[in-house]
């Protein structure tokens, strides 16, 4: 099984469970780790901008890393994971939790 094989069985996977655990439209949230640094923050809040989004960072001890809440009201499954995809694809070097 090749990466994007991975990858797509993982939002498969995914996709599933967040119908069966939530009634949708719903509030979902997103987790997000990156290096510290203003542009990398500043793109993934761009990509939940007009969203109503309520979004919180908070830095590591040393501050080298920032994780990234995003609590925002979602239409589906589909919608939350082509947002994973938006993120993981903009923004280098990002962690998805």
């Amino acid at each position: 099984m090749d990466e994007n094989q991975k990858v797509d069985a993982f939002y498969e996977k995914l996709k599933g469970q967040l119908y069966d655990t939530a009634l949708w439209p719903a509030e979902y949230l997103y987790k997000f780790i990156i290096e510290t640094k203003d542009e990398s923050i500043q793109d993934i809040e761009n990509i939940f901008n007009n969203m109503g989004a309520v979004i919180q960072t908070k830095e590591s001890k040393k501050g080298k890393y920032t994780s990234v809440s995003i609590n925002v009201k979602m239409k589906s499954p589909e919608d939350v994971i082509a947002k994973y995809k938006e993120v993981t694809e903009n923004v280098k070097g990002v962690i998805s939790l």
